[in-house]
């Protein structure tokens, strides 16, 4: 089994890591190349690549002025404890036991515009560069270009030492993008999550984020690996919602009371 969230804007170097375990990336050679090209950039190039504020361009024209290898705890951070936001916030992923986080580092898969795919224990530098950016480089005129199967060759590979052929979708459309459906080996299940608002059930982004994060640790701790144990997912008043599933690949949620 297989679980694909996406990264989070929000990052935190300040909180001293729960855990010593750590791992490099796997595609550190990949992502040297686009900070390479990045360092071309100025702050306002930058900018209005990414269409940040001038606050936020000058912020990552120093982050990518900065990153280098080798990474370690000194320069770096474990991907799962650095990013926050409200994917994030509904894991909690500080509060996790050893046992697991090491069995989220086979399990948990973070997409990343500039790492391809990070492991949770994978040290990270700081950075902002989102999967849908047009960013053109040598391979195409985005990063999806850039990334091409690769990432999806490397989900084929760890799938297959998962024990499982299960893969949970938890990504944003953006970045699940970046992933071939057609080339992937394994039974792929979506969740949606929709809250009751203005006599009808809706997906509110906010609440379905921290509601991704919460399945991804129900996930995890209950050591899921069939898709009929995606549906037992039961949290924060979420439950599995039948009559609203057309799709048994994208099972819904619902709520009536947001918590």
């Amino acid at each position: 089994m297989l679980i694909l969230i996406s990264p989070a804007k929000k990052l935190d170097y300040a909180a001293p890591p729960v855990t010593e375990e750590y791992s490099q990336p796997q595609f550190l050679a990949q992502s040297q190349l686009l900070v390479d090209q990045l360092k071309t950039l100025g702050p306002h190039e930058l900018g209005s690549l990414m269409h940040l504020s001038d606050k936020l361009a000058a912020l990552n024209f120093e982050r990518y002025a900065e990153w280098q290898q080798p990474f370690a705890p000194a320069n770096a951070k474990q991907a799962v404890l650095a990013f926050r936001g409200d994917v994030y916030a509904g894991m909690d992923a500080d509060s996790m036991d050893a046992a697991t986080l090491a069995y989220a580092q086979q399990h948990l898969r973070i997409l990343s515009g500039l790492y391809g795919i990070l492991r949770p224990l994978d040290l990270m530098q700081a950075y902002r560069l989102e999967m849908g950016t047009a960013l053109k480089n040598a391979r195409g005129k985005d990063l999806y270009a850039f990334w091409g199967t690769m990432i999806t060759d490397k989900l084929n590979q760890d799938l297959a030492g998962s024990g499982s052929e299960l893969v949970v979708n938890l990504a944003s459309n953006e970045y699940f993008k970046s992933v071939k459906p057609a080339r992937l080996n394994g039974t792929l299940v979506t969740p949606v999550f929709k809250d009751w608002k203005n006599d009808q059930y809706k997906m509110i982004s906010f609440f379905a984020k921290k509601a991704r994060g919460m399945m991804t640790r129900y996930l995890l701790e209950q050591r899921v690996d069939q898709a009929a144990g995606v549906l037992d997912f039961a949290a924060a008043g979420y439950a599995y919602n039948a009559t609203l599933t057309h799709n048994p690949q994208q099972p819904v949620f619902t709520r009536r009371q947001q918590d």
